[in-house]
């Protein structure tokens, strides 16, 4: 079996890597910090992230530039606006065959990019499969039952990403539509938000389906603006992904909103947060791509407006409520599969 480099010792990069062992491979869990590698060596157990799952003597931990000679595949498990600067230092001896996997969930900033572009942008033509869907570390890392999606335009790196990732605990189905995997996974995390401060506020489960179902329909017209399948977002990566993202304890961008909803200001949350909610930086990014493209997404901007212009939620609630009448079957007719969304998205 052979070695995978998980750049990124995070909770998700941890429980991937155990993941991994558990498969027969040799997984390398590359921190970025060289103090907190050693803190792992000696602890055996990600305190900060994964607390309560020991770490086998036998799992590897580096830091510093990794050593990707003889490696299958690089595990990319950094924060999405930190991707960039992250891969930098390694470009000039990444190999150029060398399968780039991104499990990370975002839009970066400014360049409003996916992160398999980011990861272009930075590496060139390296082969990159994404792999997503409803996948808490501190469930994986315990070895729940969990399913996930690994897409590439390349079929054959599909498959070999899922026989890599494949226990009796972990299941991978295989996929095309890159920009579908990665958009359900960074636009539910925006929705999550807003499902957190429908719970701070106490909203109940009838607002709650309402969001997830219209937060759904959001997310698939931005990405079937963007040339992804519909269906991609009825699929594990798509409503699967999100209904376990609005309902887990474990969701940061869930706990974001709930403190949002219980009267917090977003400054005061992510200061007493130790990790990153991918959200918060992505409802600019998924704000500035509906603009772009002229898609509605009212649950985003009214998330948008919470987070960056201090609206209370209550009249964020009140503006969605109040919007004019709609029919929900133009929503599903207007996204009637079409032959040119259907190659856009295996693009």
């Amino acid at each position: 079996m052979g070695k995978v480099i998980v750049f990124g010792a995070g909770g998700w990069g941890t429980a991937l890597a155990l993941v991994l062992r558990a498969t027969g491979r040799h997984p390398v869990l590359h921190a970025r910090r060289a103090e907190f590698a050693a803190e792992l060596k000696s602890e055996r157990e990600n305190r900060p992230y994964l607390r309560g799952i020991h770490l086998p003597e036998t799992l590897a931990i580096t830091s510093g530039i990794p050593d990707l000679r003889d490696a299958d595949l690089f595990v990319l498990a950094v924060p999405t606006q930190f991707v960039r600067a992250s891969l930098e230092p390694l470009k000039a001896k990444f190999p150029k065959s060398l399968p780039v996997v991104s499990v990370v969930k975002g839009i970066e900033v400014g360049t409003q990019k996916r992160v398999s572009e980011v990861v272009r942008d930075v590496l060139g033509r390296v082969p990159i499969c994404v792999v997503s869907g409803p996948s808490h570390a501190e469930e994986v890392g315990r070895l729940l039952p969990t399913t996930v999606v690994a897409a590439s335009t390349n079929h054959a790196l599909a498959r070999k990403v899922q026989q890599a990732f494949m226990t009796e605990r972990f299941r991978v189905y295989s996929h095309t539509d890159v920009k579908g995997v990665e958009l359900g996974g960074a636009v539910k995390n925006v929705i999550a938000i807003a499902a957190g401060i429908g719970d701070g506020m106490g909203l109940g489960d009838n607002a709650k389906s309402a969001l997830l179902s219209r937060g759904l329909v959001e997310i698939s017209r931005l990405g079937y603006a963007l040339g992804a399948r519909r269906t991609t977002f009825y699929g594990i990566s798509g409503m699967g992904d999100l209904i376990t993202t609005c309902y887990s304890p474990f969701g940061r961008n869930r706990s974001v909103g709930l403190a949002i909803g219980r009267g917090k200001k977003l400054p005061q949350i992510l200061a007493e947060m130790k990790m990153v909610a991918e959200g918060v930086e992505t409802t600019r990014s998924v704000l500035a791509l509906a603009r772009k493209y002229r898609v509605s997404l009212p649950i985003v901007e009214e998330v948008h407006a919470v987070l960056f212009e201090d609206k209370d939620p209550r009249h964020a609630v009140r503006d969605l409520m109040k919007r004019g009448a709609k029919s929900e079957i133009e929503d599903f007719e207007v996204m009637k599969p079409r032959a040119r969304a259907g190659k856009a998205g295996r693009g």
